[in-house]
């Protein structure tokens, strides 16, 4: 019998992960194999050059640019500082001079007799890689990251905006029904990962900014209010890059939808404990889920898996999560799955499955309507 395979989210109380840890560029590696890191070390470091800043320094001074070379106060490679004397002109019988004093710091990289510019490079620009989980590191790529293993808690959402944060969770929702509003938000949980239930509000998403938040997580969200946080209709593919404040990780779907049980269930169940949150989402090629890691001690033990998308394989039982219309976020266990392609209410044919719901209903839909909840 062939197997039917659908792309599934991982809410798990326990798995081995594997991340890792790339520079955009060749850089140092500041970790050895076997180290334990905590999730804000600094595993990998690279220098991306500085901003270039041309000055036509020859039509400023009023001089040939192949005469450039002998008005220059300053040697390429030199450094120069705002305020510099980095060229002044021979002028008339020695007077009626010139200067030119740097309006950017740098340094000198080039002076061209052809057109008469001088280049200064700005500071390097820094771009340091977090270790992101409390783990150890397993493998070293020289000059350009890491792998670090951790055993942890991990949830995957449907939807997120926001880079990588940090912090200890708190709970404002106690249950997964309840609507995040801003009376949820207290200002002692600045820095923290927020829980939610049900839709997140405009104004709960406000008043975590206000506070400073890391992060806030909750079962959905309406649209415009994410328009409204953003400025902008987002109306992309892949998101990580908002400096809002806080990162936003939605668990279910857009509009007022309830967290599922069991993933409140688990993230309350860790409550002041550290997590590490990533709101990235892709949802073309190289599909990429938002998630939740939050490190165990080492008693735990588990399966490994890799950061990537998850998929599995469909079968009777399975935990899994409508994703259309009529039944959108209900979540069931697969009951059946006929061989034969059965024809739906449109009058199309498809291939289907029987999910038994939470509540007992049982329901048929399109095998395509459904993602896998992977334990």
């Amino acid at each position: 019998m062939a197997h039917a395979y659908t792309p599934g989210l991982k809410v798990t109380e326990c798995t081995n992960l594997r991340v890792r840890r790339i520079l955009p560029i060749s850089g140092s590696v500041h970790v050895q194999k076997g180290q334990d890191v905590q999730a804000e070390d600094v595993v990998a470091e690279a220098q991306i050059p500085g901003n270039i800043f041309p000055i036509n320094l020859a039509n400023l001074l009023a001089t040939a640019p192949a005469e450039l070379q002998n008005c220059m106060k300053k040697e390429v490679g030199d450094r120069v500082e705002i305020g510099d004397l980095l060229a002044e002109s021979k002028g008339i019988f020695g007077f009626f001079k010139t200067q030119y004093n740097s309006k950017s710091a740098g340094v000198l990289e080039a002076v061209s007799k052809i057109t008469g510019q001088v280049i200064l490079r700005g500071e390097p620009i820094p771009v340091q890689v977090k270790a992101y989980v409390t783990g150890k590191v397993v493998d070293i790529m020289p000059e350009h990251g890491v792998v670090i293993e951790s055993t942890v808690a991990f949830i995957q959402g449907i939807f997120g905006i926001g880079s990588e944060a940090y912090g200890p969770i708190a709970v404002a929702c106690q249950t997964p029904d309840e609507i995040l509003r801003a009376e949820h938000i207290k200002p002692e949980m600045s820095g923290c990962v927020i829980i939610g239930g049900a839709r997140m509000t405009n104004e709960a998403i406000a008043k975590a900014v206000e506070i400073g938040a890391a992060a806030v997580i909750s079962g959905g969200i309406d649209d415009q209010d994410l328009k409204n946080i953003l400025g902008y209709d987002l109306g992309v593919a892949i998101t990580g890059t908002e400096k809002i404040g806080p990162s936003l990780i939605i668990t279910e779907g857009f509009g007022d939808i309830a967290m599922a049980e069991r993933t409140h269930r688990l993230l309350c169940s860790h409550a002041g404990d550290q997590a590490s949150v990533n709101g990235a989402t892709q949802i073309r090629a190289g599909v990429m889920r938002p998630e939740i890691v939050i490190p165990l001690d080492q008693t735990h033990s588990s399966e490994t898996i890799d950061e990537g998308v998850v998929e599995g394989i469909l079968e009777p039982g399975v935990t899994v999560r409508l994703i259309r219309d009529p039944y959108f976020g209900r979540i069931g266990q697969v009951a059946t799955l006929p061989s034969e392609p059965q024809v739906l209410g449109s009058g199309s044919k498809a291939r289907v499955l029987t999910v038994t719901c939470e509540d007992g209903e049982e329901i048929l839909v399109p095998r395509a309507n459904v993602e896998i909840i992977a334990d």
